[in-house]
């Protein structure tokens, strides 16, 4: 037991406490039971600097000596310290070694974001993939069927100022170019005259909120023609390709003309097809064999080549001017059917709608088929139809004519500007 009462320390052979790499004392192991002390041992050799025990037990009894035998003590070596409890008054605490990391403090450790599942489960991933499918069918379909259009420059050199809406200028050619033998046998069209003549000339106009109005230009309307004087308004086709017509468009009527869309004879044949038909009611039976017409009175289903007739014939009491009529009337119900539920949702009647018949259509440069489908779904909510109001007819150099009512036709053109 130390001197103190702090208990058994383990000692050198010098009597001095062993001390930690701390600085602190080491204890001496107790045993449960008192054991005999060994033998003593001869005193130990005069180099002998520790005295360790042969066994774990009480540290071992301290060496007396004589005061005669005590080695001199150097005197640049201070004596044994005796060791001072921390509570002790005087205690002079020692200085733990400091421990530098060299290293910087650990990295830490990032925490592990849960995975974010973006695609559904169940039902709502299959719905979800189908639409996705669509999706992307529907931008492929509509990226190559605006590829498979005729573009053509309609841009007139000179242009009226802006009006209110957006105008089309719609037109049916009567070319035969694309058609063969045994479609001009069945369609009656006639032998391939080129692409110098025009039998439809429309002006569709479609406003900001409103109906849609649909006016009809007689194609042997007498109008001025830019360079080329007085003549009948299918001329400026003949002489000046679309470009010249829509330029005498805008000069008769002040409306600008924004879009322009052509189709010919087989074009509308073929759409018609596709579609499956289209539904006419003609108020009179009628039957032209130059056209390849024998229709009766009533509502009834056309093929392409009954309303390829149907639109060109002349074979009635008011001429040019009841075909005008049945052309809005087959143009309305072409749209109707065309961008009907059954039409767009079948891919057996879409798929040969738009193969056929976008690439026999032929439109303005900076058109596309998304201006085509905007056109189309602006007529499905219905549609006001004119036609420029006739104050007579007249015979000139030309052929016969038709004149305007001019008082009437600027009051219906300054309604649509």
């Amino acid at each position: 037991m130390d001197s103190r009462g702090q208990g058994d320390f383990a000692r050198d052979s010098q009597g001095r406490p062993i001390l930690d790499r701390y600085g602190r004392p080491v204890r001496a192991r107790r045993q449960a039971t008192q054991r005999p002390a060994p033998p003593r041992r001869a005193s130990p050799p005069a180099d002998s600097t520790r005295i360790f025990p042969a066994q774990p037990g009480p540290a071992a009894p301290r060496q007396q000596f004589p005061p005669q035998q005590m080695p001199p003590r150097p005197q640049n070596q201070p004596g044994p310290q005796a060791y001072q409890h921390p509570g002790h008054v005087g205690h002079v605490p020692q200085e733990l070694p400091q421990v530098v990391n060299t290293q910087g403090p650990p990295p830490r450790q990032r925490r592990a974001l849960p995975r974010i599942r973006l695609r559904p489960r169940g039902c709502l991933g299959s719905l979800f993939t189908m639409f996705a499918v669509i999706l992307v069918l529907v931008g492929v379909v509509t990226l190559w069927a605006d590829s498979q259009l005729n573009r053509v420059d309609a841009t007139p050199e000179t242009r009226v100022s802006n009006t209110a809406g957006t105008n089309w200028l719609l037109v049916g050619s009567d070319s035969r170019q694309g058609l063969s033998e045994e479609d001009i046998a069945r369609l009656g069209t006639g032998g391939d005259i080129g692409v110098g003549r025009t039998d439809t000339i429309m002006v569709l106009h479609i406003p900001r909120s409103g109906e849609p109005t649909l006016l009809s230009i007689p194609r042997d309307s007498y109008v001025n023609i830019p360079g080329w004087g007085m003549d009948k308004i299918n001329a400026a086709f003949t002489v000046g390709g679309p470009e010249l017509l829509a330029q005498t468009v805008e000069e008769s009527t002040g409306l600008r003309v924004d879009h322009y869309a052509e189709i010919g004879m087989g074009g509308l044949a073929s759409m018609v097809d596709a579609v499956g038909g289209v539904e006419m009611c003609p108020a009179e039976p009628i039957q032209d064999p130059l056209a390849n017409l024998d229709i009766q009175a009533g509502c009834q289903e056309f093929d392409g080549a009954t309303a390829l007739g149907y639109v060109r014939t002349r074979a009635t009491a008011m001429g040019d001017l009841d075909r005008v009529v049945r052309q809005r009337e087959f143009f309305s119900s072409l749209l109707n059917t065309a961008t009907s539920p059954g039409t767009l949702l079948n891919p057996f009647r879409v798929f040969p709608m738009i193969g056929d018949a976008v690439g026999t259509f032929t439109v303005g440069e900076g058109d596309h088929v998304w201006h085509l489908a905007r056109l189309a779904l602006a007529m499905r909510g219905g549609t006001q139809t004119e036609t420029v109001p006739i104050a007579t007819f007249a015979d000139y150099d030309v052929g016969n004519v038709v004149i305007w009512d001019d008082y009437a036709a600027e009051e219906l053109f300054s309604s649509l500007r």
